[in-house]
């Protein structure tokens, strides 16, 4: 894996207080009702979060490795259009990434915020 030192950084940075936010968010949206359809869709929301998440690091991170890339060719910054062109191409990229399977951020994302919201579940009984 390309990302994965990258991703570790990231995640335990930045991620743990994203995380922490949408888990909060999950939970009030389910508002502590213990029903199957609240938690599915809370679940729901979670994994779109989570691989929104993923996505937006991929992106970020693929739009450095094309920085380093220079100003020549068709991604260069020369002509006009060429930063909006690379910045479509790039999260392109990343949500084909994501969709193909990703690198596991949001496997590893989604986990936690469940956890999270089990331990606010039972916090709140």
């Amino acid at each position: 894996m390309l990302f994965a030192p990258l991703a570790a950084s990231a995640a335990l940075g930045v991620g743990k207080a994203i995380v922490g936010d949408i888990a909060k968010t999950v939970q009030s949206a389910v508002g502590g009702s213990a029903g199957s359809t609240a938690k599915s869709a809370a679940e729901a929301k979670a994994k779109k979060a989570s691989t929104d998440f993923e996505s937006m690091f991929l992106e970020q991170s693929l739009d450095r490795l094309s920085q380093s890339e220079g100003t020549d060719g068709p991604l260069g910054d020369n002509g006009t259009g060429g930063g909006v062109y690379r910045s479509m191409l790039t999260k392109e990229y990343a949500g084909q990434i994501v969709k193909s399977g990703g690198v596991g951020i949001a496997d590893q994302v989604f986990r936690e915020m469940m956890k999270m919201q089990e331990g606010a579940g039972a916090k709140v009984s």
